[in-house]
């Protein structure tokens, strides 16, 4: 039986994102919690992964699961750097998924735990969400809608190299400790670059000279075409001539890796549905 909040929608609304770099409290407890309730539910096999995953030795001298183990499973995860959390939940999704039975419980499921886990996420204004058991980045819904559409059209117009560019934006934003904003620059404006040689047919030149050389093939619309010019010149600037001191903020990252997908989407569209029959 499932929650009244789950069973009527309620349950996993996002909150507007304030923590990014940070595991609350809130979310320690649920990661162990969720484990224990789809079937991870010794303290000692909870004590035994997190102890794999941080590197190191468990208590010797605590052998009762209650309160004994159980009190230094709470310890252990409420004091470790925030980045260890997340790898500590991607370690109980691999236990379960590893299993046919999730952890063991007969209901208990990698599935089960992931949406349980993006739940508090997405609650708690958290800026990761679980994917197939990989914490990534999360961004606000424009983000996100808008990244998950270029992904879609770069997907179905067999466009991959484009498409793996976009990915590896995301990965770099999604990196712990520190992310790779620089290089989540860099590769949303390589996914574009790529689209927008593949459509004027020249797989020579930079973007900033195909929007001149070839602006009636790509068909942006002025003053747009300018604009998406200028985004081109700053992630030139801050993306591949690096300054010390100049590294770009996470606003900075989101804004260009939106402003990417948003025009690859548009490009896709466009070239394709002139292209129908």
């Amino acid at each position: 039986m499932t929650s009244f909040s789950r069973r009527h929608g309620y349950s996993g609304q996002a909150a507007p994102i304030t923590v990014r770099e940070d595991a609350p409290d809130a979310l320690r407890h649920a990661v162990v919690q969720i484990a224990a309730e789809e079937g991870f539910g010794t303290p000692s096999a909870q004590r035994a992964l997190i102890c794999r995953v941080l590197r190191v030795m468990p208590d010797r001298s605590n052998w009762s699961e209650y309160p004994n183990v159980a009190g230094e499973v709470e310890d252990l995860i409420t004091t470790c750097k925030w980045f260890r959390v997340y790898d500590i939940a991607e370690a109980f999704y691999a236990e379960a998924a590893a299993s046919k039975r999730g952890f063991g419980a007969p209901n208990g499921s990698a599935t089960e735990f992931e949406s349980k886990l993006n739940e508090v996420l997405y609650e708690q204004g958290i800026g990761w969400k679980m994917e197939r058991g990989q914490i990534i980045y999360r961004g606000d819904q424009p983000f996100e809608q808008t990244v998950a559409s270029a992904w879609h059209v770069l997907q179905q117009s067999n466009r991959s190299t484009a498409q793996n560019e976009v990915a590896e934006a995301l990965s770099d934003l999604s990196r712990r400790p520190a992310p790779d904003r620089t290089g989540a620059i860099q590769h949303s404006m390589a996914a574009l670059e790529c689209v927008a040689r593949d459509i004027s047919g020249d797989p020579k030149q930079t973007l900033g000279a195909l929007l001149k050389s070839h602006g009636a093939t790509l068909s942006i619309p002025r003053p747009l075409d300018a604009a998406v010019e200028k985004a081109w010149g700053y992630a030139s600037e801050v993306g591949r001539h690096l300054q010390e001191g100049r590294e770009p903020s996470a606003e900075e990252a989101e804004l260009v890796t939106t402003v990417c997908a948003a025009v690859v989407t548009y490009l896709v569209k466009k070239h394709d549905a002139g292209r129908r029959p």
